[in-house]
């Protein structure tokens, strides 16, 4: 069938030049052939599985779950970069936004946009779970301090974790962390 013959919609979803997903109560209803590229899965190896896989932990997957279902159901809407996980298990940086259709149950039915974004922000260095939400938080530009109060978390629990990180990428500060990070060193 030739392009012209179909649902425009679809042409759109299947031909965008970034992953698209759509998720039913954190469940994989379908996805674009540019997600399978993103990721490295073959076409339907993923329909009907938790969004889980995609995760470097079950944690992560937990967590930002929790930060998602919060602001999707004040603005129906939530975005952010983070460490995922590839069907080979390497690690990337990803930015994903999602969009829900409905904010009294934000995961009925939601859309997401995945775009790599690792050759910009490679991931050179081995990280804890902590550390993976620490660096995620740190390159959002929030403070220690709006750290420790989204996650739950004491100051100094922060604060360790990013003088661990720090040490883990032999830089002098916060700064120049952030710099790595983000790839601009």
């Amino acid at each position: 069938m030739a392009y012209s013959d179909i649902d425009h919609h679809l042409l759109v979803f299947d031909l965008a030049p970034v992953g698209l997903l759509v998720a039913k109560h954190r469940q994989i209803s379908s996805y674009n052939q540019s997600f399978c590229d993103i990721f490295g899965y073959p076409p339907e190896a993923l329909l009907g599985r938790s969004l889980e896989v995609l995760y470097p932990s079950a944690s992560e997957f937990t967590d930002t779950g929790s930060r998602a279902l919060a602001l999707m159901r004040e603005t129906g809407n939530y975005a952010d970069s983070r460490i995922m996980r590839k069907h080979d298990g390497s690690l990337f940086w990803c930015h994903v936004a999602g969009r829900t259709a409905d904010r009294v149950d934000p995961f009925a039915l939601s859309v997401w946009v995945f775009e790599d974004i690792s050759a910009e922000r490679p991931v050179t260095t081995a990280l804890t779970a902590r550390e993976r939400q620490i660096a995620q938080f740190l390159v959002s530009g929030k403070s220690s301090k709006q750290i420790a109060a989204d996650l739950g978390i004491s100051l100094r629990t922060v604060e360790a974790h990013r003088g661990r990180l720090i040490r883990k990428f032999d830089v002098s500060g916060t700064n120049e962390l952030i710099a790595r990070l983000v790839g601009r060193v």
